[in-house]
């Protein structure tokens, strides 16, 4: 089955859904910009001016996303949101890649000690959907969704082993146009000299030859084109037909490695893996091709969520964005994770590529009349986010990982809470404050204070006893129960206030009804004068990871006052953060940091 993007439809545009792509699109790629330094905060003239829009429109847009919760507006600045990561997921559901490759991506990086990633084709560039990256003080900072151009990465020559002579074109077209490889953020700019490439710089000539050895060779090199001291070599991985579906990219650097002692080191591992990796992408997809995704907009089937939105929000909304991105989402739910071969020793059996989703399955799952979900299925397909295999089945294309993807998977697990954590502080005006487990203490990962003439004063890096503290006793109740028994059989507990528990029997009481109730409330035990509330932060497998709490001086009223008037509050933000850490670690785990009590 052939899944080619299809020919621009006729009167098959939703005008709004096309201009929210376009501002998201901008947004993202100024987002980008600003991570990597090369700018500043972005503002609703920066997009106007940059997607050519009314302002009018932009502000629309942007009131709209903000609603669905895909950006954020701080004053006159304008930023993305951890939630539009499940425009990105989309298409990674959809392709099944990562389910099915980075297991042995995982694998090849700890034999190798390298890092290794999965590479697609998406026009003539290529972008990145697995990422195991090594830790060390030189390594790299790819992040999944990044585009490269294909000429200065290894599986770019591959893939181009494959163009037609329209992908040449655009090629040619992309090269002329932005000589210095200006618009891929990711990548660290050509040489130039008086504006143009400068010395060192590959020649379309010189690309066209390294493609036409990896066609001969069946594998291809990077020496040094991305950057200096950068060396990889790729191979690629087919369905199949034969067609490359995507490569397989281990990455060096020369202080390790040449680029010919890293083709001794590595080829012969990655071709060992290559039957195993695509007999898991041939692997049946459970559920079958055509298979229903579950609801996209969160209601039941038959529910048509932006209309709800739309009768709330008033003409503001827009509601054929909402519904166009809800029919996006659709697409990459389209079959779930399931059972495929076992793809090796230690490796868990995962599903291989999906096939795809019918129409009748979208309008379903977002509760739209068929006629509005093929309206903006329609305008996918034209600006390329979704392909078709021209009779039934549709899925999303790697173009939708441009859509704030890449700058998002960026984002560590505080920088994920920080604005969850700002917005509580903002509603209750207390001090908030997120903690990890590290030994028998808990140290301060981030913290949001408020601006009062006494206020509490801890700053990130800080570490207490956890016995003593309310964030400290959320972590310990999240312990298994023997950790937690170990803990409190090693636990020497010395008083820091007069109200410091230290009856290691009392602790334990403590923490099974702080595991119950699902808080811990600590009152002038670890300081006197300070009181504080803690509520659990989960991670995506359900593990309590972190703690979240707010702090208040003992004297603003009861204890009793304190649960009843921040605990809703509370438990709501660490819910917010929980729901964004879903979605970032969907394809990508968050370490954070936390480690068990000593002798645990």
């Amino acid at each position: 089955m052939s899944l080619r993007a299809a020919s621009p439809p006729v009167n098959g545009s939703v005008g709004p859904l096309e201009r929210g792509l376009a501002v998201l699109r901008e947004l993202a790629a100024l987002s980008a910009l600003s991570a990597h330094g090369a700018g500043t905060a972005v503002r609703p003239g920066d997009l106007v001016r940059a997607t050519g829009l009314a302002r009018s429109v932009v502000d629309r847009v942007l009131g709209t996303l903000e609603q669905l919760g895909y950006v954020r507006l701080d004053g006159r600045e304008v930023s993305l949101a951890t939630r539009l990561m499940e425009l990105g997921n989309a298409y990674l559901n959809a392709s099944g890649l990562p389910d099915a490759l980075l297991p042995f991506a995982g694998r090849l990086a700890d034999a190798l000690d390298e890092s290794v990633s999965v590479a697609v084709p998406d026009g003539a560039g290529v972008r990145f959907v697995v990422q195991v990256t090594r830790r060390r003080t030189m390594s790299l900072a790819f992040r999944i969704g990044d585009l490269l151009p294909a000429e200065r990465c290894a599986p770019g020559a591959l893939f181009a082993t494959q163009w037609d002579e329209a992908t040449w074109a655009a090629w040619r077209a992309r090269r002329a146009a932005d000589p210095l490889d200006a618009s891929f953020p990711a990548v660290p700019p050509r040489p130039e000299r008086d504006g143009a490439p400068g010395p060192g710089t590959p020649d379309p000539g010189d690309f066209a030859r390294r493609v036409e050895a990896a066609g001969r060779g069946g594998w291809a090199p990077d020496d040094q084109l991305i950057e200096p001291g950068l060396v990889a070599v790729s191979v690629p991985l087919r369905d199949p037909a034969g067609r490359i579906v995507c490569a397989v990219n281990v990455v060096s650097h020369t202080s390790r490695h040449d680029i010919a002692s890293l083709g001794r080191t590595a080829l012969a591992p990655l071709r060992d893996l290559v039957p195993a990796m695509e007999a898991a992408l041939a692997a049946p997809a459970a559920g079958g091709p055509g298979a229903e995704p579950p609801p996209a907009g969160g209601g039941v089937v038959g529910e048509d969520p932006a209309r709800l939105a739309k009768r709330e929000m008033g003409a503001g909304f827009l509601q054929s964005l909402a519904r166009g991105l809800a029919v996006l989402r659709a697409l990459g739910s389209a079959v779930p994770p399931g059972p495929g071969p076992e793809p090796g020793p230690g490796l868990p059996a995962r599903s291989g590529l999906r096939q795809g989703v019918t129409l009748t399955a979208v309008a379903e799952a977002t509760g739209l009349a068929r006629a509005t979900a093929r309206r903006s299925l329609l305008t996918l397909l034209e600006l390329g986010y979704a392909e078709t295999d021209g009779e039934r089945l549709f899925r999303p294309t790697p173009r939708v990982l441009e859509l704030g993807h890449a700058p998002l998977a960026g984002l560590g697990f505080t920088d994920i809470a920080r604005p969850h954590m700002r917005e509580l502080v903002g509603a209750v005006h207390e001090s908030a404050s997120l903690a990890v487990l590290d030994g028998d203490d808990i140290r301060y990962v981030e913290r949001v204070p408020t601006v009062r003439i006494m206020s509490v004063n801890i700053t990130i890096g800080t570490r207490f006893p956890a016995y003593a503290t309310s964030l400290g006793r959320v972590l310990l109740a999240g312990l298994d129960p023997d950790a937690r028994a170990a803990y409190l059989a090693a636990l020497d507990p010395r008083p820091l206030t007069r109200h410091t528990l230290t009856s290691a029997p009392g602790l334990a009481r403590v923490l099974e009804g702080v595991a119950e109730s699902g808080y811990a409330l600590v009152d002038e035990e670890l300081e006197e004068g300070l009181r504080s509330l803690a509520v659990p932060v989960r991670d995506a497998e359900g593990r309590v990871a972190a703690a979240l709490n707010l702090a208040v001086h003992a004297g603003r009223g009861t204890p009793e006052d304190t649960v009843r008037t921040l605990l809703p509050p509370l438990r709501a933000a660490a819910a917010r953060v929980e729901a964004d850490l879903r979605t970032a670690s969907a394809h990508r785990p968050h370490g954070l940091g936390a480690r068990r009590p000593t002798g645990v």
